[in-house]
């Protein structure tokens, strides 16, 4: 069970992520968007999305330096594993309070405004529902995994940590997740599950940037002020002709 749960499965969700992503861009390109909902309220999306996506910058940059820095590492760069959780749940709390608060603006919005409720699909509440458990569960694990490594009966960074680097090195050790904490388990299943999600759902803009801006031609804007067009004065409607 162990090695369908950490080993099989998790490597199925990669793989619909990479082929479902290949697919839509070959299929949808013209679904390959947000479906900004902007035009149809700006107040509390300006409150929200800021404070989701910063939120979520944080969370993911925490994940990176959580699972794929050895512990070796930073023991080598004179950080005690004190100082490290210390940082890790401050800053790990922060972003995840911001995300969730971010998201549950942006959910009251949808619910509450009628054109963006209509323009909510059934996979935008799928994906949110996944990203809420994900978060939600990460910030209980921040807490419960740093009082653990603190009182020295589970360390993530011995366990989950190189069960992450050993599965993105496919080859992976299942043993090393069956021996973690249920929580620590569960957010790994739910966020594998979102990952498979992810190429169906509006997520997909995560993967888009205007890097066409970098190379198209200059616009030209016409000021209003300007006299000309061409070599021809401009005639106003009040000035005599002839």
């Amino acid at each position: 069970m162990n090695e369908f749960l950490f080993v099989i499965l998790p490597y199925l969700c990669l793989t619909t992520f990479v082929v479902g992503h290949l697919w839509r861009y070959r299929y949808d390109k013209f679904g390959w968007t947000t479906r900004s909902s902007q035009l149809y309220e700006n107040r509390l999306l300006r409150i929200g999305s800021p404070l989701f996506h910063f939120g979520m910058l944080g969370v993911v940059g925490g994940h990176i330096i959580g699972l794929l820095v050895p512990q070796s590492w930073t023991d080598w760069a004179g950080i005690s594993p004190h100082a490290y959780h210390v940082v890790a749940v401050t800053g790990g709390l922060l972003a995840g309070v911001m995300a969730v608060v971010g998201m549950a603006i942006l959910i009251y919005r949808r619910r509450t405004v009628g054109p963006v409720f209509s323009a909510t699909t059934r996979m935008d509440k799928v994906m949110y529902a996944f990203l809420a458990v994900v978060i939600l569960l990460g910030m209980w694990n921040t807490i419960a995994g740093s009082i653990m490594t603190i009182g020295g009966e589970y360390n993530y960074r011995e366990g989950v940590s190189v069960w992450y680097r050993s599965f993105l090195a496919f080859h992976p050790d299942a043993s090393l997740m069956a021996d973690a904490p249920l929580g620590f388990q569960l957010h790994a299943l739910v966020a594998f599950g979102l990952f498979a999600l992810w190429p169906f759902t509006r997520l997909v803009h995560v993967f888009s940037a205007p890097v066409g801006y970098l190379t198209r031609p200059y616009i030209v804007y016409r000021s209003r002020e300007d006299t000309q067009l061409g070599s021809h004065r401009t005639r106003r409607g009040w000035d005599r002709v002839g």
